[in-house]
């Protein structure tokens, strides 16, 4: 007979990303929140850093009065919490933490993290002191809280995301052994670390031993609190089937769960709303290349865009300029093509001069100088984009049936040329474009079938793969996702593969149109939270478990020390 599953009382999810929006993990964390939430009604509490000293994080607001006697203690205790509400969907409890007093302490830290863990903090570099101090730091507000504030009858749940949180994890586990641990690595950092420098991932990932990979690349530290965090925690899990792979390889563990990405669509704009977002959106994408290019592109042009961090060859956007530079010559192409890539560069500021045509709302014929960016950036001679642009002269001549326009900053709404949020930009799209190479889960293209826009990715982005499981065959536009195979060395067909699949599009009637655009949607509905939070609960019952089977060793172990 199958046990019944075991539910937390609390769950305390520690991440870098808690109200600071950096990065991917700030969304899976912020959507996620809502369902936990409703379940878990202030049982569950999100532990950030706290360096919001010049400005307050637009994210969180405070409450004095949220477990205030706890909060004098914690000051009392040496920790300085701020703790409120991270202002999302939800509005969960956020416990912000400044971890900058324990820097003096690292050396007695990281000694300690040797002898009990093994973990190698000598070399040491970059923003490991500061993800470490944080996650020490987090470590102590949970046994602080526990210890005043939790019945030692409840069950705990310390979920650290990322090799940033590892340390407070193994703290936790020698301090708390009550308490189930999970750590997820959303990507390994030694196999970001093989990707992003130029060597093949896939092929040998059999073959590669990651210690020597993270001796070889200069990646000890991390690859060392990664890897001892992910063998000595109560469940190790990962966000997609490829990432997993990586870990048995890379880290030597297999995973106990994985934990795909969900997605929270209560903020996308219903029927006419949506209409008309998006008709706002494509006029002001139309409006903006229109007054850099000294061109009248109209309605009927193709929208399309590529967006994420900016890693060159990982994000695919290396593969994306080489399929729009081979697009420039396609005789199937029925429609002329504007093409965004919109990755947060070293911008410096908007342009003056694309401001004032913007302001002054006329036509103009002739183009801007380097119309290929909005803004300008700080290193605009050793940038990637520009300069692979330069090199096939791509130079959005006004003959140009695909222009291509580099969009370098990040989008919050208040950039100076486009004036729009992220998710504003993505609704006005036809279709958009994410060609990863290396990519564990892939939320862009996840949000952009949110949408209803449909895309382009493949499948070596976790997305992809489950993209492919649910359809039961490799995806194709008529999904409303297309699932590129790719593998180490085809970047080639690669970008043939996506040059081809726009100039298919650009063939598609309306209605055609419409039924991609609806498929895309239906995929998205089932990536939504309510479908997988149910991984969570499996991840939250085998950490328990463990614990609990810990505990009770422990006390067998002591009835018998004190019988003999």
């Amino acid at each position: 007979m199958s046990r019944k599953q075991i539910t937390p009382d609390y769950i305390f999810e520690l991440s870098w990303e808690v109200c600071n929006k950096v990065g991917g993990i700030y969304t899976v964390l912020s959507t996620r929140a809502k369902t936990l939430q409703e379940n878990f009604q202030d049982r569950i509490i999100f532990i950030g850093p706290d360096f919001w000293k010049e400005s307050e994080s637009p994210y969180f607001r405070e409450e004095k009065s949220l477990f205030a006697e706890w909060q004098w203690l914690a000051h009392e205790q040496g920790i300085d919490v701020r703790v409120g509400r991270w202002t999302i969907p939800g509005e969960p409890i956020a416990v912000l933490v400044d971890f900058k007093p324990f820097f003096e302490k690292k050396n007695d830290i990281y000694g300690w993290l040797w002898e009990n863990y093994q973990v190698d903090s000598l070399h040491a570099y970059g923003d490991y002191d500061e993800a470490s101090m944080f996650s020490y730091a987090a470590g102590l507000v949970v046994e602080s809280f526990y210890n005043h504030f939790i019945d030692r009858t409840k069950r705990v749940i310390y979920h650290a995301n990322e090799w940033m949180c590892g340390l407070g994890a193994l703290y936790i586990n020698k301090k708390l052994p009550q308490i189930g641990t999970i750590f997820t690595t959303h990507a390994t950092s030694i196999g970001r670390s093989i990707a992003g420098n130029q060597k093949p991932l896939y092929d040998y990932l059999f073959a590669y031993n990651g210690d020597q990979m993270a001796w070889e690349l200069n990646m000890q530290s991390k690859h060392s609190i990664e890897k001892q965090t992910a063998h000595n925690v109560d469940c190790f899990t990962t966000v997609s089937d490829i990432t997993a792979n990586e870990c048995k390889e890379l880290l030597d563990k297999q995973v106990d769960v994985v934990l795909p990405n969900g997605f929270d669509n209560s903020f996308v704009p219903k029927a006419a709303a949506f209409t008309k977002k998006r008709k706002q959106a494509r006029q002001k994408m139309l409006q903006v290349a229109n007054a850099l290019l000294g061109e009248d592109l109209g309605d009927d042009t193709i929208i399309v865009s590529t967006s994420g961090r900016y890693e060159f060859r990982n994000k695919g956007i290396d593969v994306f300029v080489e399929a729009m530079n081979r697009l420039l010559r396609d005789r199937q192409l029925k429609k002329k093509v504007l093409a965004f890539i919109v990755v947060p560069g070293w911008v410096g500021e908007p342009r003056k001069d694309l401001q004032e045509r913007l302001q002054s709302g006329l036509p103009y014929d002739t183009p801007l100088e380097v119309p290929q960016v909005t803004h300008w950036l700080h290193n605009m001679g050793h940038d990637n984009v520009l300069n692979m642009m330069k090199f096939y002269d791509m130079h959005n001549r006004h003959e140009d049936n695909v222009k291509v326009i580099f969009l370098p900053c990040y989008l919050d709404g208040k950039d100076g040329i486009m004036d729009l949020t992220y998710y504003d930009v993505v609704l006005g799209n036809d279709l958009c474009i994410y060609p990863s190479y290396y990519e564990p889960w892939g939320y862009t293209p996840l949000e952009a079938v949110a949408f209803r826009v449909p895309c382009i990715t493949t499948d070596l982005a976790g997305f992809g793969l489950w993209a492919n499981k649910e359809f039961g065959h490799p995806g194709e536009l008529a999904d409303g996702v297309k699932v590129i195979h790719r593998t180490d060395y085809n970047y080639s067909e690669v970008a043939d593969y996506i040059k081809d699949t726009v100039s298919d599009f650009s063939a598609l009637t309306k209605t055609q149109v419409e039924a991609c655009r609806k498929q895309a949607e239906a995929l998205s509905k089932k990536a939504l939270w309510k479908e997988f939070i149910r991984f969570y609960y499996e991840a939250y019952d085998i950490a328990l478990a463990k614990a609990e089977a810990r505990m009770k060793a422990q006390q067998a172990g002591k009835k018998e020390t004190k019988q003999q």
